[in-house]
């Protein structure tokens, strides 16, 4: 969960009152959230760099708050405090009116500049404006040097420096008003009498910029002078899925309480909720199900047997894979768990195969190149987990059990999961013999004996990834299985490794 660090002081002037350290402790265990640590950032700082570092450091007590990831609307002073003071009824919910390496934000006086407003790019060298707190003009690329040296301001450098075009933003007069994601110009910088705020908000994810823009729009309506979208839904429904007995109104009341200002429509059972832009984790009934649950108070729900009973039992394939291994471990070798995602390198081109011939699922979106499709085999993670761990003792024996991804068009979101075994053996003689006895010992756990027809056999087969002549396709009940083999000497190369290696990969689901 993400941690937001206030000030104590400053909070508990805000909430109206003091409270001893487990009195809001305790507060903010109702409310669904956790103090997480009380510190300074003398006590900060001395932890992390040393007392000699501290000196001269605030003493102020802060409080570092766990909060849900779901609550944008609580990552500040003022949200926690509205949070607090309505679910306390110390507070009336206030309305407000909704505003049209993600997110950049800017705050300007609007009252020094006209819009209508320009989103543009041009080149750094024909960008040129006075940006906040200096006191003369520079183009964009004398700004990039500028600030290189600037502690705060250097860690964004790098977003758009290499850039052939920098985002600029103009007023109608041509005004500079920030550019994004660097730095603001100075000329619509706001001060103490600024009454009218401007905010502009761009990102590369619309629906992220919207988000931030609600959070920023409703922060700032609490210093306005005039301080949302509305669901409807049955008190029946909340109270079946919470377990509880409430009325109507009373449940009105819990919502509100949530910053979900809520009334009894008189129709029927109906709840009208108004949902304030603060809460873009409201998408759906559930979710305002749980905050009244939230305010009705979890210790405060009365235990009941469930009315259908049931016996729990593991999925067959869950328990199929515990049993293998732990009797894979007893073989002598030792389980990996890597990645469900990998580059698609590590799949096509390091196994001597094409990228088109693996049924992989792509990311449409990869953030890093080690993440660019959901692997469809497990022999890459094992290779890359023998790479990192070459200077162990001779030999390396490796297995895992865990899921590939296949494109299947049968299915309804176009792929399916696939429960595979893998195990290989590295050393400096192949030991082909070693991986065959495992695939032995395998099957004889499986109870298929090594026969035709309905029982287990190999037989020689080619592929790419594994040496010529060295590879068997394995065949249960006359359907094939898998493969076993040595691994070709290029393959071996390319997962940066140098001894001969082994390797042993089939699908267990047909043994269910």
């Amino acid at each position: 969960m993400p941690t937001v660090g206030v000030k104590r002081d400053l909070l508990f002037k805000a909430l109206g009152r003091t409270y001893t350290d487990e009195e809001f402790d305790e507060l903010c265990f109702e409310f669904g959230l956790e103090l997480d640590e009380i510190t300074s950032e003398k006590e900060i700082i001395s932890r992390e760099q040393g007392d000699n570092k501290a000196v001269g450091a605030s003493d102020i007590i802060l409080y570092k708050i766990d909060v849900p990831a779901n609550r944008y609307d609580l990552l500040c002073l003022e949200g926690l405090v509205r949070g607090l003071q309505v679910f306390k009824n110390k507070s009336e919910h206030k309305k407000t009116q909704k505003h049209q390496t993600l997110v950049a934000i800017g705050t300007h006086d609007l009252d020094t500049i006209s819009g209508p407003f320009t989103y543009t790019a041009k080149p750094p060298g024909d960008i040129c404006f006075q940006p906040l707190n200096q006191t003369k003009e520079y183009t964009a690329t004398q700004l990039m040097s500028l600030y290189k040296s600037d502690n705060h301001l250097k860690h964004y450098l790098p977003i758009i420096e290499d850039k052939p075009v920098y985002p600029i933003i103009y007023d109608s007069n041509g005004v500079v008003l920030s550019m994004p994601p660097i730095i603001n110009g100075n000329h619509s910088r706001i001060t103490l009498k600024t009454k009218n705020v401007f905010i502009e908000c761009t990102a590369t994810d619309v629906t992220k910029a919207k988000i931030v823009l609600d959070m920023m729009v409703t922060m700032f309506c609490e210093y306005c002078s005039q301080p949302f979208t509305k669901e409807k839904l049955s008190s029946d429904f909340i109270n079946r899925k919470v377990g509880i007995n409430e009325s109507t109104e009373r449940i009105a009341q819990l919502l509100t309480r949530m910053c979900l200002l809520s009334q009894a429509t008189g129709v029927g059972d109906e709840i009208e909720v108004e949902i304030p832009p603060t809460r873009s984790d409201v998408i759906h009934a559930c979710d305002i199900m749980e905050d009244a649950a939230i305010a009705y108070g979890f210790n405060n729900i009365t235990r009941t047997t469930p009315r259908t009973y049931t016996v729990a039992n593991q999925f067959p394939i869950n328990k199929l894979t515990e049993l293998l291994r732990q009797d894979l471990a007893a073989a002598g070798f030792t389980e990996a768990l890597n990645f469900a995602l990998c580059s698609q390198e590590d799949i096509a081109d390091r196994l001597g195969k094409k990228i088109s011939e693996t049924r992989a699922a792509h990311i449409s979106n990869p953030k890093t190149a080690e993440f660019q499709v959901a692997r469809t085999t497990l022999l890459p993670g094992l290779l890359k987990t023998i790479a990192a761990n070459r200077k162990m003792p001779l030999p390396l024996k490796l297995f895992e059990v865990s899921d590939v991804v296949l494109k299947d068009e049968t299915k309804d979101v176009g792929a399916r999961n696939s429960r595979r075994f893998c195990a290989v053996y590295y050393n400096k003689s192949p030991g082909f013999e070693v991986i065959h006895g495992l695939l032995d010992r395998t099957m004889q756990l499986l109870e298929v004996k090594p026969a035709r027809g309905e029982g287990y056999h190999i037989q020689a087969a080619d592929d790419s990834t594994f040496f010529p002549g060295r590879c068997a396709e394995i065949f249960v009940r006359g359907k094939s299985v898998g493969r076993l083999g040595v691994l070709h000497p290029d393959v071996i190369n390319r997962f940066e490794l140098t001894m001969p290696c082994s390797a042993l990969e089939m699908d267990i689901e047909p043994f269910l």
